[in-house]
């Protein structure tokens, strides 16, 4: 199966990702804004103090403003998809700086909670959401052997971000105040157009490409010797046009990874995971202030779990790169939720700094384990192909659990005035969904893969992509065989039409579909390619 070469008229291969190149400046950009979207939440935490004081509020109903931002980011999930989809990564990335920044600077000119809601959590968090996903996406695109290093590096840029926006947090803080902090903080967001702005598609140079050689192709179809091949063959024209019909339309969010036992198990996974991953750190600065911890100390907290996970990330992405680990990538992706649950559980009863700091250490180790790996196991799951819609349906599940788990501690909290508990019930949803990820996919996966023909190609996440690629291939090798048959004359093309069409017609009543001979060759060809493209779709 040879590549098809632009310059004698035939149809370019697909693009394949390039695992460098111009991807590291998108692996930048991935860096920056996965930073913004995981890490303002919880640094937002910061202000809360100062909120409750002004508009003299519990500490759930601040909670609610980092919820919001969370909820948006992953409710929006669908929406951004079918965005994306339509428009591509690039002007959706440009809207949703520009609605991040905004809404942060509305927020400093807020005079109630409510209002608060509306631009810090809503705006904001529609911003982030319509930056995050399609950074994801790019990444994904440009690489694919270096994929899990790629997801490790980018996942990096929420400890960097958190390590650093907390301390600046607070510095705003003291000096400006909250109105002035939020101000701030919304001319820093601008800096995710910039990130979107290097987003370029993958297929730019494709389509040049394309056009070349369909301009190439179409002067050859326009010479006699061309006109006259083109009748030899006119009998094929019906098949191709009904095969490749189906391929013309595009769906904006597909639903058929449903269909998918690993994505089914993910997601549910997932969804308890996210019920107590994120209410340590957002409780924690709190936590420690009420135990007589200063504030600057608090939040350093923040930045000493940002400083380990920014190790953790990349070192985590590594070892998922490996040949002997990537294939068995989601019972790396359990371990890691099992240390951080059980991470939660151990440093429930820390009652000083020194054991807070303790805490921070095997807590940035073990959420960067698992930031580092959750994306990664979802592009195994489903490949890249359908990975713009798989990020949006999970996200819009798992926007119901952030609702449900930072607001319900909140309540806990102010309820019982003791965050042991909260601790303990955290740490306990996190080490349930390590199990059920765990058992689900040793009992319901590996028993399908034994009753299922094995794979092509075992790599992780490498299937669905190399099989549309070669499928891909394929169809541009028949496509330009099929344009370059040799043709002396119309009386020599028509009685090789004549004698094709019969010989089929011979074969159909006699053995079926074969594959003849000679210059039989191309309606052979379309002949048994239907079989093939019917098993494509099945698996």
């Amino acid at each position: 199966m040879g590549s098809a070469d632009p310059e004698e008229g035939q149809l370019p291969a697909p693009v394949k990702p390039p695992d460098g190149g111009w991807g590291w400046v998108v692996l930048f950009g991935c860096f920056v804004i996965t930073g913004f979207s995981y890490a303002f939440p919880k640094a937002v935490s910061v202000y809360f103090k100062e909120l409750m004081k002004d508009f003299h509020v519990g500490y759930s109903d601040t909670a609610w403003i980092s919820s919001i931002m969370l909820a948006m980011l992953y409710g929006t999930g669908p929406v951004c998809s079918i965005m994306v989809n339509q428009f591509g990564c690039r002007p959706v990335m440009l809207i949703g700086g520009l609605l991040a920044s905004a809404g942060m600077i509305l927020a400093s000119f807020t005079n109630n909670i409510i209002e608060l809601y509306l631009t810090a959590g809503v705006l904001t968090g529609l911003g982030m959401a319509l930056n995050f996903q399609p950074s994801l996406i790019m990444l994904g695109t440009y690489f694919d052997k270096r994929r899990p290093l790629a997801n490790g590096l980018a996942a990096a840029g929420s400890p960097v971000f958190l390590s650093s926006l907390s301390p600046l947090g607070q510095v705003l803080l003291e000096k400006f105040g909250w109105r002035g902090g939020f101000l701030i903080m919304g001319g820093l967001l601008l800096n995710c157009c910039t990130c979107g702005a290097v987003m370029r598609p993958l297929d730019m140079g494709m389509k040049r490409k394309m056009g070349k050689a369909q301009d190439k192709y179409e002067a050859k179809e326009m010479l006699p010797i061309g006109g006259k091949t083109e009748e030899g063959i006119s009998t094929t024209d019906g098949t191709k046009k009904a095969k490749k019909k189906p391929k013309k339309g595009k769906k904006l969010l597909d639903f058929s990874i449903f269909s998918n036992r690993g994505f089914i198990i993910y997601t549910i996974s997932k969804f308890i995971l996210v019920l107590g991953l994120f209410v340590p750190p957002i409780l924690l600065v709190n936590y420690a202030k009420d135990i007589g911890v200063p504030d600057t100390e608090a939040a350093f907290l923040l930045s000493i779990i940002g400083f380990i996970d920014i190790f953790a990330r990349p070192a985590c992405g590594m070892v998922a790169g490996l040949k002997w680990v990537r294939p068995h990538v989601a019972y790396l992706f359990s371990f890691s939720m099992l240390f951080n649950g059980l991470t939660d559980i151990c440093s429930a009863r820390a009652s000083n700094y020194t054991g807070l700091v303790i805490f921070c250490v095997f807590f940035g180790i073990s959420y960067g384990m698992v930031g580092a790996l959750q994306f990664e196991v979802l592009m195994a799951i489903v490949g890249s192909q359908k990975f713009s819609s798989a990020i949006g349906l999970v996200l819009l599940i798992e926007a119901f659990a952030v609702l449900i788990g930072p607001p319900s501690a909140g309540r806990l909290v102010d309820a019982l005035k003791n965050y042991e508990v909260i601790f303990y019930l955290a740490g306990s949803e996190v080490v349930l969904s390590s199990i059920f990820l765990a058992t689900a996919t040793y009992c319901c996966l590996n028993r399908g893969k034994k009753d299922e023909p094995p794979a092509e190609n075992p790599s992780a996440g490498g299937g669905s992509d190399t099989e549309e690629a070669e499928s891909d291939v394929q169809e541009a090798d028949e496509h330009s065989s099929d344009n370059h048959q040799p043709a002396h004359s119309t009386d020599n093309a028509t009685v090789a039409a004549s004698e094709e069409a019969n010989h089929v017609t011979e074969e159909q009543s006699g053995e079926g579909c074969g594959c003849p001979e000679g210059d039989r060759e191309v309606l052979a060809r379309d002949g048994c390619k239907a079989d093939q493209t019917v098993e494509r779709d099945r698996f």
